[in-house]
């Protein structure tokens, strides 16, 4: 009986561990086999954030794109008034794009808004296509970065009371996003005036622009299209004293790229190009979690840049 009773038990303890592995390797494939939309409708889950979920028409594409959008207290009652409002750009980590992958952090900045600790301003979260936030045009409709600058940032300026000018608009993201507000920034520093990537995957960057723009066996980009070329280019060119960004580089300690940040911190400045930093202890991968410690300085240094206030 007492054999009889291991053997059960060793069988029983077998095909836990095979079901949790199975379970496990189900949770994988399922990740892997995201499917990408270019609208995703939000659920009941998020039916308490302070956000809408909203679409324009792609010209390019000729379809819809998703975006979500928060607006601040105030926002409705001072339409009569023409009241202009600054706006953040947020773009989303994680591949491939989705509108709806950020949107939690919009607890978070309207409790700061209404604490009247920041100066009210607008976030759109963006959906970053297919490549999130970059163009990758061996993908159908794959142009993340050409869908947001060319079409999203004009739609969103004549639809909504933004300052749309240079002046009045910030970029923001984390980790896939975070390598995605770097190129952009470096490529587009005419329409941001403020730029605050964190947790950037920048040792795969470095890769890309050592490589020939392989990023994989199966991902490749066009030449010098990554975070660092484009820095370089920035760097070395007239655009950064015609337009002078103001960079904050956030990342948590805990984080797995918190040391590729700190090189990549280095590598800008042997090219001159000047930054703030936000290094935030003990803190792991996540957005959310750098966002509930130290939002409030993300939050106001794009209002300190919104402002014009020096550095």
């Amino acid at each position: 009986m007492l054999r009889t009773g291991i053997v059960v038990l060793l069988v029983s303890m077998i095909l836990s561990s095979s079901q949790e592995v199975q379970a496990q390797e189900k949770k994988k494939n399922k990740k892997t086999r995201e499917v990408f939309s270019w609208v995703n409708k939000p659920s009941k889950a998020y039916e308490n954030l302070p956000i809408d979920h909203e679409t324009f028409r792609s010209e390019s594409m000729g379809t819809d794109v998703g975006y979500c959008i928060y607006l601040p207290p105030g926002y409705a009652s001072t339409k009569g008034s023409g009241k202009r409002y600054p706006v953040v750009y947020y773009l989303h980590g994680g591949r491939p794009g989705s509108e709806l992958k950020s949107v939690g952090l919009s607890a978070v900045i309207d409790e700061t808004i209404r604490s009247k600790r920041i100066s009210p301003m607008i976030y759109v979260f963006i959906n970053g296509g297919p490549m999130s936030h970059y163009d990758y045009p061996q993908m159908p409709n794959g142009q993340g970065e050409s869908v947001f600058i060319n079409e999203l940032i004009p739609h969103v300026d004549s639809t909504y009371r933004t300052i749309a000018s240079r002046e009045g608009r910030g970029i923001e993201g984390f980790s896939q996003g975070g390598r995605g507000t770097a190129r952009i920034m470096f490529r587009h520093p005419d329409l941001f005036c403020s730029a605050a990537p964190g947790g950037g995957g920048f040792a795969t960057e470095k890769k890309i622009s050592e490589n020939d723009g392989q990023e994989s066996d199966h991902v490749v980009f066009a030449e010098g299209y990554n975070a660092y070329d484009t820095a370089r280019v920035y760097a070395t060119s007239e655009k950064q004293k015609q337009y002078p960004l103001r960079i904050l580089i956030h990342v948590g300690t805990k984080g797995f790229n918190y040391e590729n940040n700190l090189a990549y911190m280095k590598f800008l400045k042997q090219f001159g190009v000047e930054f703030e930093k936000l290094i935030v202890e003990d803190v792991p991968h996540s957005a959310k979690k750098l966002y509930e410690k130290q939002g409030d300085v993300l939050m106001k240094f794009h209002a300190r840049n919104f402002s014009g206030e020096s550095q």
